[in-house]
């Protein structure tokens, strides 16, 4: 046995442990359970075209020789992206550590109250820098918030005028690139008609619904936002402001001057850079949208005991419920960056962050003044950080790469320069002489800088921020590490125990794959320095998308979306893109089973196009002759199919070549649901079943950690017909020669964190992988054989086996009068997060290990649930006081002088002996979802402002 390779690491049960496990399951071989799991006819002939898995020593020297051909010259590109200095005590106690990248979407509150009050934290930061009412947990980067804003204020204003037409949104040219090119992604299937131009020659017609602004500009101009926001007032058009958030500092907040919604990137609170992410855009809006709000709130409510308690707000935003009237698809956050945004916020507080600005302004002042004396023409009247120097831009262009400094140059006669918290006196001179060289003239030596303010009086910060005690005590590294494990300890994550959650995949995230993105060479790439100094980048970029193409058994692959939703809706516009390429743009026709997940619909609308649902037999399957029937009904109109693989309901269909063959005989196109790709990679694939285009969740099959939900990567991989129209940039050349718009603001997404999944591959080869796929349909096998005679399979495939996940159904409880909720609060006792609860039917729990959990922890996790089963049993309908409602039981219940409840606290707190060992402590009780609703605060007030009327 080589001891050496990762898939052994990798791979939870041992050799032993299989074959038991086989035996358990009346099996001889791992052949005869994938025979019985996955029909004949779409199993892979042969294996996978990998390179050999390598050691983890093998691969953390070769990822750091491919470092160095990355080169990290002095950047001032700006354009929404700055070199930083993210404190040590946050990359070592938050971005290194398992405890808080580990973790899941909160989803069960109860075990993630630390996690809860960080992004707390954050949308305070971010409510009181912009003056607005409410924010989100955080989006996927500015320039899909910017989207995000624009489809609010779109859905905002058509319902209070209670009719369509009014279509136009103004934006303003100084708008960031990537920003404009994905509001142009955006806004055509929605028939929004965008109108770009100058703030002040804007008309204010009221054929517009809205504008957007730019603040500062991408030039560096700050512009008079303030009498731009009463015009819209006046003339009833709601505006939305993108926003530096470090120049929020010294700008007055553009909430104070009455703005809509306010959207940008926190990527400058101590965020690498990472050739583009990921990093978390925020989203600030009024209260009075509250419902239109893409993504995730944090809100205040109280358990059962009324004590202050944090959950997720307004769960009838998420798609689930809306479905293909979702006002959005974001089903996730960029949460781990939040949270260390949010940290760094914490770390400054109100002072520090003023320093940060002061110097970042004085220093960017200091430099207009000498190059202005050397006699470049500055042209900047009120800036923040960014300068803009008319000038011959190649001159200055030839001198700043000899000098190894990056510049912006976004035309021939212009040239700008952003600074940054990392800019130094040195660097400043150095800058200098950089113009001094172009010009034939000697330098200027700045030997310090002093306060002062290039910005106009009417716009400059009057209000206050961050006034808060989180914002103003924890200033020294030992209080802030203090305060970091003191949240940390309230969560549960997967370095306490499994996290079995069907759909979404919570394996191992190897040490070795996320050591590098600590790396200076990894981190301080901006996404469009010259790719000559991403060479690194570029190589593992290109090899990822290679691996993955071979994986799925497509043409093509772009790592651009930054989310599963983005891959979503960036799969379904090419797919559109191809047909009007072949002057069949009117097919708008899109067919979902009944059982997908929520953000299908949601993209598929958002794409354009109309949805039609179809139906699914009582085994779970799609109903063929309902698809036949309505693909032959709307053929002349039919775009495409988006189907889930294995099936939502964690089985292979067999019917499932037949499926695909009826699409593409009624012209149609097939979209894959890759959520489910840890069952298929090595053994079948997306290419192999019929698709033409897959997503693939990144953060779920190949190792991203979900990071407390988010960050995601969500590429999409495409048959060779679909690969013109893989999306392009507007600053940096990617995708086919028939490129669509922009899905996210990077040119390659999230590209830091595809170095996790590049790593993942590169160890496990094309055996490990194999080896994976068939280890995570063992171990959901396993758990089903443990289960059986306790609680009830819904779907099994022909031969009655589960795929990777299977689905338990938790009804006939009711009759006890326990709910499928009951469940899921008591695991907690036992010290599990619960499986998916209710998805994709009402009333059941949806488990999948996935093959990183040892025999032994399955086994713990099925005694856990045979012993809540035998809890179920003993539960008298009308008594409501049962072990199971007042789940989960906090340490202070069990410590407390007085114990009310007809069962002993060992019962509550100890049921079974492995507990004792390593008790996880839920933080709070149950939490009053309904009450949090009912009186929503989404920032850290004090428990008094959130007193029910």
């Amino acid at each position: 046995m080589n001891t050496n390779a990762f898939a052994l690491r990798h791979i939870g049960p041992n050799e032993d442990d299989q074959k038991k496990m086989l035996n358990a399951l009346g099996l001889e071989s791992f052949e005869q359970l994938i025979y019985e799991t996955i029909p004949d006819e779409i199993r892979l002939k042969d294996g996978l075209n990998l390179d050999e898995p390598m050691t983890e020593h093998e691969y953390l020297l070769h990822i750091h020789d491919v470092s160095k051909t990355n080169k990290a010259y002095k950047t001032y590109i700006g354009l929404g992206y700055h070199p930083t200095v993210m404190p040590a005590v946050i990359q070592r106690n938050i971005l290194e550590n398992p405890g808080w990248y580990t973790a899941y979407t909160p989803y069960q509150a109860e075990i993630a109250q630390g996690r809860l009050e960080a992004l707390l934290n954050f949308q305070t930061m971010v409510i009181e820098l912009t003056g607005m009412e409410i924010a989100n947990a955080s989006l996927l980067d500015e320039s899909t918030a910017a989207a995000e804003a624009m489809s609010l204020l779109f859905a905002v204003r058509e319902r209070a005028q209670k009719k369509a037409g009014i279509n136009k949104f103004f934006v303003s040219e100084n708008i960031l690139p990537q920003t404009l090119s994905l509001l142009q992604t955006r806004a055509t299937p929605i028939g929004i008609e965008l109108v770009i131009g100058k703030e002040e020659s804007f008309d204010f017609s009221p054929e517009f619904f809205g504008a957007i602004l730019q603040y500062p500009g991408k030039d560096g101009q700050i512009t008079d936002i303030k009498s731009f926001i009463e015009k819209g007032k006046e003339t009833n058009i709601k505006v939305a402001v993108a926003a530096d958030i470090l120049s929020l500092v010294k700008l007055e907040a553009p909430g104070n001057f009455g703005a809509d919604v306010v959207v940008g990137t926190t990527q400058r609170f101590g965020i690498p850079m990472g050739y583009g992410g990921p990093h978390a855009a925020y989203f600030a809006t009024k209260e009075a949208y509250k419902r239109d709000i893409p993504g995730r709130i944090i809100g205040v409510t109280k358990d059962t005991n009324g004590n202050r308690a944090l959950r997720m707000a307004l769960q009838t935003r998420e798609q689930h419920i809306k479905r293909d009237r979702a006002t959005s698809n974001i089903c996730t956050a960029q949460v781990l960056l939040a949270v260390m945004a949010g940290m760094y916020a914490v770390f400054h507080g109100p002072k520090g962050l003023k320093f940060i600005a002061n110097n970042v302004h004085n220093k960017a002042s200091k430099l207009a003044e000498a190059i202005q004396t050397l006699g470049y023409n500055q042209v900047n009247s009120s800036f923040f950080d960014t300068l803009q120097i008319k000038t011959d831009a190649k001159k200055i262009k030839e001198v700043a790469r000899e000098k190894k400094v990056n510049l912006y140059y976004p035309d021939k006669n212009t040239v700008t320069i952003s600074i940054n918290e990392a800019t130094s006196i040195r660097d400043i001179n150095y800058l200098i002489s950089v113009f001094a060289e172009a010009a034939d003239k000697d330098t200027i030596i700045i030997a310090d800088v002093e306060q002062v303010n290039n910005i106009e009086s009417s716009i400059q910060r009057k209000s206050t921020f961050l006034t808060l005690d989180v914002f103003n005590k924890h200033h020294s590294e030992t209080q802030l590490m203090r305060y970091i494990k003191s949240l940390e300890r309230k969560d549960l994550s997967l370095n306490h125990s499994m996290i079995s959650l069907g759909s979404c995949t919570m394996k191992l995230n190897a040490a070795s794959e996320m050591l590098p993105l600590s790396w200076f060479k990894w981190g301080n790439i901006h996404p469009f320095a010259p790719k000559k100094q991403a060479k690194g980048y570029r190589r593992v970029l290109k090899e990822l998308e290679n691996q993955l193409t071979e994986i799925t058994g497509f043409a093509a692959t772009s790592l651009q979306p930054n989310s599963g939703a983005q891959g979503e809706f960036a799969g379904l516009m090419v797919i559109k893109a191809y047909h009007e390429s072949r002057g069949e743009g009117h097919r708008n026709i899109c067919l979902i089973p009944s059982s997908a997940h929520g953000t299908n619909p949601a993209s598929a609308v958002m794409a354009g196009m109309k949805v039609v649902v179809t139906k699914s037999t009582d085994e779970g399957n799609i109903d063929v002759d309902d698809l036949r029937e309505k693909a032959i009904k709307h053929k002349d109109n039919l775009s495409a199919l988006m189907v889930t693989y294995p099936s939502t309901h964690g089985v292979y269909e067999s019917a499932i070549k037949e499926i695909t063959q009826i699409i593409h005989d009624n012209g149609g196109q097939v979209y894959m649901d890759g959520a489910n790709m840890n069952a298929q990679v090595g053994l079948t694939n997306p290419g192999n079943i019929g698709a033409d285009v897959c997503h693939l969740n990144l953060h779920k099959t190949f190792a991203i950690p979900h990071g407390g939900g988010g960050p995601g990567v969500g590429p999409i991989c495409v048959a060779k017909q679909l690969a013109p129209f893989l999306p392009g940039n507007p600053v940096l050349k990617t995708g086919g020669n028939k490129a669509i718009t922009a899905i996210s603001a990077a040119p390659f997404g999230s590209a830091l964190a595809c170095l996790i999944s590049y790593g993942y591959i590169k160890m496990l080869g094309a055996e490990g992988l194999t080896e994976s796929t068939k280890v995570a349909i063992l171990n959901a096998n396993y758990i089903k054989h443990r289960l059986d005679g306790h609680f009830n399979t819904l779907y099994s495939g022909e031969r009655g086996r589960a795929a990777h996940e299977m689905i338990v159904d938790c009804r006939p409880f009711k009759a006890n009068g326990v709910e499928v909720t009951d469940i899921a609060k008591r695991l907690m006792d036992y010290g599990f997060h619960a499986p998916t609860v209710s998805f994709p039917v009402a009333g059941t729990l949806m488990i999948e290990p996935t093959e990183s959990e040892s025999k032994e922890e399955l086994d713990r996790f099925c005694d856990a649930m045979i012993s809540i089963k035998a809890e179920i049993d003993s539960v008298i309908k009308e008594d409501s006081n049962n072990v199971l409602k007042n789940a989960p039981h906090t340490m202070d219940m069990i410590t407390a002088d007085t114990w009310d409840f007809p069962y002993s606290r060992e019962k509550a707190a100890f049921p079974l002996e492995y507990i004792r060992d390593n008790k996880f402590w839920p933080s709070v009780r149950r939490v009053d979802d309904a009450y949090g609703d009912r009186n929503l605060v989404c920032s850290c007030a004090p428990i008094e402002d959130y007193v029910e009327a």
